[in-house]
């Protein structure tokens, strides 16, 4: 295979299809993680409003969910991918296992983030009348705002290697490239190739991580 045709017609689409792997899971689970962090924190024993059942409960559910490796996850989960997407391979149908997997990892993650805001900095809040909402999007939020894009720079590095994974059982990807093109087909020019690319988007992500870091800390 030429080189020409390596990257046109081999990387390119697939690098493509981990964009869109990556970007699309990061953005559900990260809505929905930090929901759910919100409620885990104010519903802890210390937080806005207590509530021991629903804590316990939500904080198995997430144990449970991150207990489980990836790939196994991704084979329970094909019933339910099929019924949402209408097929177990392909690009949207990682979608659904890469989000299970990352939301509560992000739940997990931005919950330590907003546990680490000073309760005086709350405390504050309450003395002024500051309604529930208000102490959530108006103080933890911004409080929380820096380490949560840290935490979060971690999550997308980390489901990217979920995708590589995905890519084993017919997800597409750059994963799907090493294993197909460069490991079964004994070609390392494809399999370094796809490592390379690897190496540059987590190095791109790292950095623009970093840089929003520093943004907003600022």
């Amino acid at each position: 295979m030429s080189n020409s045709v390596l990257f046109t017609q081999v990387l390119v689409p697939n690098l493509i299809s981990t964009l869109i792997m990556v970007l699309v899971s990061s953005l559900i689970a990260t809505i929905i993680g930090f929901a759910l962090a919100v409620v885990l924190v104010i519903t802890n024993k210390k937080g806005l409003s207590p509530n021991g059942t629903i804590y316990r409960l939500l904080d198995f559910v997430v144990n449970i969910i991150r207990s489980f490796p990836f790939i196994i996850l991704m084979v329970a989960l094909m019933p339910m991918t099929r019924s949402i997407v209408g097929t177990t391979i392909g690009t949207s149908a990682a979608i659904v296992p890469l989000t299970f997997a990352m939301t509560p990892y992000v739940a997990r993650l931005f919950e330590n983030n907003l546990l680490e805001i000073n309760p005086y900095t709350l405390d504050a809040a309450k003395s002024i009348g500051a309604t529930h909402m208000q102490i959530i999007f108006k103080v933890m939020l911004v409080e929380a705002f820096p380490s949560m894009i840290s935490s979060l720079t971690l999550a997308i590095i980390s489901v990217l290697g979920y995708t590589a994974m995905a890519g084993t059982v017919g997800a597409g990807g750059l994963g799907a490239v090493a294993i197909t093109y460069g490991y079964q087909n004994f070609d390392n020019t494809i399999m370094y190739s796809t490592v390379v690319l690897l190496i540059v988007f987590v190095q791109l992500v790292q950095w623009i991580g970093n840089l929003c870091y520093k943004k907003a800390k600022n």
